[in-house]
């Protein structure tokens, strides 16, 4: 089950943690939270989308990429790297959508040990129908926004992105006692 909070403190409860907690950023972590709830938000819509035609984010994830290399196809290595899990991860993963006709898998032609897949027709066919919806919802999603806030997000975003490893760190070292 994910629990989305939808009650989010506001700025003078988090304030008056801070005088508990001062390591605080009262704006920093308002944000965040924010950004939690909006991005559980918006997995869930897309995870729902994409229920409608018969696929995962983990599916759909694979079949994008597979669909952006239409014509190579990629090996099952490169699927798992490129989605962020393991190769075991993806091996189920594809395992099923072969069984469910959206991919095929066939030997690499100078490594017998090694697979390319590649979407079938059925494959393409359904992401030629998901695709037009999943991306009219995304600018949907994003109309409220012009274009130069649309690069001001890119940008932020990056930003708070090169933030992640650091934040791995503090909680690796952190001490539950």
């Amino acid at each position: 089950m994910d629990f989305d909070l939808r009650d989010l403190p506001i700025r003078e409860t988090l304030q008056e943690f801070s005088m508990r907690i001062p390591e605080i950023d009262v704006r920093a972590a308002e944000a965040m939270l924010f950004f939690m709830r909006v991005s559980s938000s918006l997995f869930k819509v897309s995870s729902e989308g994409f229920e409608k035609f018969g696929v995962s984010h983990g599916k759909f994830s694979i079949l994008i990429l597979l669909y952006r290399n239409i014509q190579i196809g990629l090996l099952a290595t490169e699927l798992a790297e490129k989605v962020g899990v393991s190769k075991p991860t993806v091996t189920r993963l594809l395992d099923r959508m072969e069984r469910d006709g959206l991919i095929m898998r066939s030997v690499h032609p100078s490594d017998r040990r090694m697979s390319i897949v590649k979407l079938t027709e059925q494959g393409t066919e359904m992401m030629e129908r998901l695709l037009p919806v999943h991306f009219t919802c995304t600018s949907t999603l994003m109309s409220h926004l012009s274009n130069d806030e649309k690069e001001l997000l890119l940008t932020l975003l990056k930003k708070i992105e090169s933030g992640i490893p650091q934040a791995k760190e503090i909680y690796k070292a952190a001490k539950p006692e």
